[in-house]
């Protein structure tokens, strides 16, 4: 990866700027070397540097005053500041002028070097995503929420509401409904859109480290802290936070979330001081809070401080004339993207995938739609051409009396799936729940509640 990446390194020590040169081209990069952010100044304006390593303590100009010149000019540029005087009130000064990340001398090659490659994988996907938003806007293809149904209508017009103001909003909704699709369209439709938007699935953070990952820790605060972390939330300063799955956020770090929303500070992990933020919240969950709050697992303060607007997303089977417009969009994204020709749904397809419960929703649609792609090579897709699951329904859904309950029906084939995936996996729960795109610890739930 570092082939053909070009570093401006801005020391004034002579032996810095030589160490880091020699580190840096051992790894195949294309570097060059400022003594001051003077000088620094002028070769950025003459030359083009993928990275910048600026230290922060150098006469005529130092690290802060080149940064707070040279990004106004050049805001795609990815700043990476170094200190022999680290502290966390430095580090975010830093972050505050725009740096993208921090390092305190001394530090180990491997230090820099790792650091180094995060930021050129972090380039790669914002060029990569500035691709991508170039050929959708030459292709007119912008929505990313498909559906005319009144349901979708409904969504689309409180997201159009509820983007002008700065109050937090829980979205509920079933796994792979979509909820942070509509997190993302209510941050870039709200006057934070060129601010940060910062996606964070809740079960997947450490219990131990949920705190250090979301407000932040101090170098040295605790075993394995080796550089100053500033913070999810200070990553969405000015910006958006999205909590996904705030329902599996650990009990005992609530109390904390919810001081942080009512004061707008946060305290880091080793710090005395808290730092104030301006960050809206969103979160999202597929569980019902209010019987979690009555089991003890969610504080009612917090949830209603989350939910000061409530906004659920549909379920797919409550929306089925949507289904063929989803169809469509998700066959062309697939065949374009494999560089085929793009099939057509027969009417019986059509049909049996609108007869389909969709436990799984939008999310199961696509998964469907990319698996049929992957067998069927024709001009158009039949019934015959669709998994099992979707053709012979009959197999999956065998109602075994006379009650006829689609929360039972769901319920069934909820409990058919999960049995499949520990059966194809061994057992091996992680593998299951990946397999059935759900957390861990949402999997470990069900497994209890179906008493699998």
């Amino acid at each position: 990866m570092s082939k053909n990446c070009s570093i401006l390194i801005v020391d004034d020590e002579s032996a810095m700027r030589h160490l880091l040169q020699t580190i840096l081209e051992e790894e195949e990069y294309q570097v060059d070397a400022a003594e001051n952010g003077k000088q620094a100044l002028e070769k950025v304006e003459h030359n083009h540097y993928d990275l910048v390593l600026c230290d922060v303590r150098m006469p005529e100009l130092d690290g802060i005053g080149f940064l707070s010149r040279i990004l106004p000019k050049f805001p795609g540029l990815t700043v990476i500041m170094m200190s022999a005087y680290g502290s966390l009130e430095t580090a975010l000064n830093c972050m505050k002028n725009g740096a993208y990340d921090y390092i305190s001398k001394p530090f180990r090659p491997d230090e820099i070097i790792l650091t180094l490659k995060k930021a050129q994988e972090r380039l790669r996907l914002q060029r990569e995503n500035e691709t991508l938003r170039r050929e959708l806007r030459s292709s007119g293809e912008q929505q990313q929420i498909i559906g005319d149904s009144t349901a979708i209508k409904q969504v689309l017009h409180q997201v159009e509401t509820l983007a002008t103001v700065a109050s937090p909003v829980l979205i509920q909704g079933e796994t792979g409904t979509g909820k942070e699709l509509i997190a993302r369209a209510l941050h870039e439709h709200s006057p934070r859109a060129k601010a940060p938007f910062v996606a964070v699935n809740c079960s997947a953070l450490s219990p131990q480290l949920v705190e250090s990952e979301l407000f932040g820790h101090r170098k040295g605060a605790f075993t394995g802290a080796t550089q100053n972390h500033p913070g999810l939330f200070y990553a969405a300063n000015g910006g958006t936070l999205f909590l996904d799955e705030i329902g599996e956020l650990p009990l005992e770090f609530q109390p904390k979330l919810l001081r942080a929303l009512q004061e707008k500070e946060i305290l880091a992990v080793g710090e005395t001081k808290p730092r104030k933020i301006d960050v809206r919240i969103i979160a999202a969950t597929a569980k019902n809070l209010k019987e979690s709050i009555e089991q003890g697992n969610f504080r009612e303060d917090l949830y209603y401080r989350l939910a000061v607007v409530e906004l659920t997303v549909p379920t797919l089977r409550s929306r089925k004339e949507d289904i063929p417009s989803l169809c469509a969009y998700f066959l062309q994204k697939i065949a374009t993207r494999e560089g085929r020709p793009i099939p057509r749904l027969t009417n019986d397809a059509n049909e049996a995938l609108q007869n389909y419960s969709w436990p799984g929703n939008v999310r199961e649609l696509q998964n469907i739609i990319e698996k049929t792609l992957i067998f069927c090579r024709g001009q158009k897709i039949t019934i015959n051409d669709l998994p099992k699951e979707i053709n012979h329904p009959a197999a999956y859904l065998s109602p075994v009396d006379d009650e006829i309950s689609l929360k039972k029906a769901t319920e069934d084939l909820e409990r058919r799936y999960i049995k499949a995936a520990l059966e194809r996996t061994n057992g091996k729960r992680a593998q299951a729940a990946k397999m059935l795109e759900i957390s861990l610890r949402s999997l470990q739930y069900k497994i209890k509640d179906y008493n699998l």
